[in-house]
């Protein structure tokens, strides 16, 4: 039991420690929304769906996926046309120290643009059935629900520390000069996986 807990947690902080859309997304909105309460809605909204990912790989739902290369074509599409729009939101977006808090992102559109990054992000739907979903067939039973369990809960907790970390760097520049240069990158950084994205769909499609 101990040894599937904690395989599940090593392999957990393997998929999630690496730069990807969701962690800019959620630590951007960490240091733009002007209370830790504001920046709950992306937090929860990102956990959950990490957490729908994760049970419908261990339950094997989600390899269906791998052997339709249409949908997965459809998928990279749909997440590389939403990830171009989230660069253009994130790039114009002003932080809280330097505009009116009704301008920042509202709950709604956080809970929103937190699920299409998760749900429409074909490379992080791939390593959930390629790695978590493979790796839980090693297990049955109590064990395999101790794995899954602890993937999920990591998955909850580094949301959780990122939007945390997000809003202590929002605090410490009061003059919104570091989050007006966090927006920036981060639409970058958003746009650079896009350009990736595109090339891989063209590669599908020209195949």
């Amino acid at each position: 039991m101990l040894e599937a807990v904690i395989h599940g947690i090593v392999l957990a902080f393997g998929l999630i420690l690496p730069l990807g859309v969701q962690n800019i997304f959620v630590f951007s909105q960490g240091a733009t929304q002007p209370t830790f309460l504001r920046v709950l809605p992306v937090v929860v909204t990102a956990a959950i769906c990490d957490t729908i990912l994760i049970l419908l790989a261990v339950l094997g739902v989600s390899f269906i996926l791998l052997s339709l290369p249409w949908l997965t074509s459809i998928v990279f599409g749909a997440g590389l046309l939403f990830l171009v729009y989230m660069g253009l939101v994130i790039w114009r977006s002003k932080p809280t120290a330097i505009t009116e808090e009704k301008n920042v992102m509202s709950p709604k559109k956080q809970v929103l643009f937190a699920a299409s990054v998760s749900l429409l992000n074909p490379h992080a739907i791939l390593d959930t059935i390629g790695v978590i979903g493979t790796n839980s067939l090693n297990y049955i039973g109590d064990e395999k629900i101790a794995f899954t369990f602890a993937t999920i809960i990591i998955s909850w907790l580094w949301f959780l520390g990122l939007a945390i970390t997000g809003r202590v760097v929002g605090k410490i520049d009061q003059n919104g000069t570091l989050q007006t240069m966090i927006n920036k990158i981060s639409a970058l950084l958003i746009w650079g996986v896009a350009i990736y994205m595109g090339i891989q769909l063209y590669d599908m499609l020209t195949v």
